[in-house]
């Protein structure tokens, strides 16, 4: 049994995972491409065990440490997203690298049994071979090198894809060379300065971009009959409010909406004008707005959606709330926002809110608990966002509890929200922007999963998202009535920038030229979202259109009426 123990425990691992690889023959199907891809898994699995035979016990202790870590990547995203690592997710991952302390804790059960796992990997290549292999030593050494190279080179031709049902521990090593290959043969330039004409004095009011998370526009009132409850539907004293109705988002991941959002962008230029065009804060400062960042969903100054501490460095307030429970954060964001509208400072102020991103099981108090049953309580308490689905299995009775959590989410985080606004902030000097990041696949259809958004199938609800303007009665800024009846239900995510520039007094025709056109003109949106934003390797964004026809909404008012807090 010693003799053969390294090919014991290494067998043993692959096997362990034998649903992955058969799950990919199964959708594959008998035919040529599964002939290709059986030839493919042999060679890479032939090379994982010549790596195990490296008579150097250094070079195949770096290997088996290099072959577990990547497994052990691949094994713990799989089971906290129950979805594969694409290359486009590897490439977030790495984006988002400031949250790891974070990610670290909140997924360290995930993490621990895929350590446990991979221990069977590891230990099987990192023994000491007791035999040798008949083959020249030097090729050993090559084999996982060029097995590495090998699939890196499948995944360069085929735009990233191409890993799925392989030996995964070869994955993320592969998307790790891409992502080198990417980095080094960027082509799209140095960040460029504000050079938009403008055409006004400087601003003399607020201007304020709230950007909600994971609230899809048919689950409020504004937009359906029997929505949520959001206090944008009743007039307000000395408040005028302009509803754009259904828009359409960026993408259906926060990531990529948010990064347009704060530097713009088309559908046509996105990449190059995310990545060389000035941000949001820029264009504010030249208008001589001061320039505040509320993120209430992260704690500690970490940075998230891309942002950098260059980007940062054009921020005069950076707001987080460390010290407040995740059910709070959005309440306390409502009230510095009502601190910064009170002190007659022209300040631009974008909002990240918590809103209602899974776990939605404890995002509200028991009094908003107007819908019911609902999801068992106690368990998310101080988690703002996951992608574990722990004791959530997806079948139809479970997303009825899902649905009524995340209608009494919305109704603290969207209603209550708007309602401390409205009551205590001073508006009479303010423009306020109110959206989504990205709708939410409630699965209303039926459908099977576990997912809400991010996927790579998406349903329509996953890019609808409210687009609901607020300003002082008194205050004039943009002719927002005049383009509202042939915008509404008609207007997109790409039309928030370039409105922000028209109210900064930026000229009109500059900012359509680059960025499209605002929410003052007809905008003859596109209405589609992208769900292939980071198209990479040649690959093209995959958009999808919204047919308002088909849209789910709620179909019962809720049970009981919530009290206010």
């Amino acid at each position: 049994m010693n003799r053969y123990l390294k090919e014991i425990l290494i067998a043993v691992y692959l096997i362990t995972h034998y649903d992955y690889y058969f799950g990919r023959i199964s959708a594959i199907g008998f035919s040529f491409p599964l002939v290709l891809f059986a030839g493919m898994f042999v060679v890479l699995t032939v090379a994982l065990f010549m790596t195990a035979y490296i008579r150097q016990t250094l070079i195949r202790h770096l290997f088996a440490l290099a072959m577990f870590c990547s497994a052990v990547f691949f094994d713990v995203y799989s089971r906290v997203t129950a979805d594969y690592l694409t290359y486009s997710s590897f490439v977030s991952l790495v984006y988002s690298g400031g949250f790891i302390e974070e990610a670290l804790y909140q997924y360290r059960g995930a993490i621990i049994s895929g350590v446990l796992g991979g221990l069977l990997l590891l230990i099987g290549i990192g023994l000491k071979p007791r035999r040798r292999m008949p083959v020249p030593g030097a090729w050993l050494v090559a084999a996982p090198l060029l097995g590495v190279l090998l699939l890196s080179a499948v995944l360069f031709v085929r735009a990233g894809e191409g890993a799925r049902g392989l030996p995964f521990m070869y994955t993320p090593l592969a998307y790790l060379n891409l992502f080198a290959y990417e980095s080094l043969h960027n082509t799209v330039g140095p960040r460029e300065p504000v050079s938009l004409a403008r055409v006004e004095q400087p601003v003399g009011h607020d201007i304020v971009l709230i950007i909600d998370e994971s609230i899809s526009g048919n689950y409020l009132d504004i937009n359906a009959p029997f929505g949520v409850h959001s206090t944008l539907k009743e007039p307000h004293q000395g408040v005028e409010i302009f509803n754009y109705g259904y828009a359409a988002s960026i993408a259906n991941c926060s990531v990529d909406t948010n990064v347009t959002l704060r530097y713009g962008g088309t559908r046509a230029d996105y990449v190059r004008i995310n990545s060389t065009l000035p941000s949001i804060w820029q264009y504010a400062k030249k208008a001589g707005l001061g320039t505040v960042y509320i993120d209430a969903q992260r704690t500690g100054g970490n940075l998230q959606n891309l942002m950098s501490a260059t980007e940062k460095k054009d921020i005069d307030e950076f707001v987080q709330f460390d010290q407040t429970s995740v059910r709070d954060r959005d309440m306390a964001a409502a009230a510095k926002l009502i601190e910064l509208l009170n002190d007659d400072k022209p300040q631009l102020v974008v909002i990240n809110k918590v809103g209602a991103h899974f776990p939605v099981h404890d995002k509200y108090p028991d009094g908003f608990m107007a819908y019911r049953p609902t999801l068992p309580r106690g368990q998310f308490v101080e988690v703002s966002d996951t992608g574990e689905r722990k004791g959530f299995n997806g079948q139809p009775d479970d997303w009825v509890l899902y649905r009524n959590a995340y209608k009494n989410t919305l109704l603290w985080n969207v209603g209550e929200f708007f309602s401390r606004i409205f009551a205590q902030a001073n508006l009479s000097n303010a423009l306020l922007i109110y959206t989504s990041d990205h709708g939410q696949d409630l699965h209303e259809r039926g459908n099977p999963g576990l997912n809400t958004h991010c996927g790579g199938d998406p349903v329509e609800e996953e890019g609808l998202v409210p687009l609901v303007v607020i300003q002082g009665s008194g205050l004039r800024t943009l002719d927002w009535q005049a383009a509202l009846a042939g915008n509404k239900d008609r207007s997109s995510h790409y039309n928030i920038f370039p409105t922000l520039l028209q109210l900064m007094g930026y000229d009109l025709a500059g900012v359509e030229a680059v960025y499209g056109k605002p929410l003052s003109v007809p905008t003859a949106d596109d209405f589609t979202f992208n769900y292939r934003f980071n198209a990479r390797l040649g690959a093209k964004p995959e958009w999808k259109h919204i047919d308002l026809k088909s849209i789910v909404t709620p179909s019962q008012a809720p049970a009981s009426v919530a009290v206010g807090q």
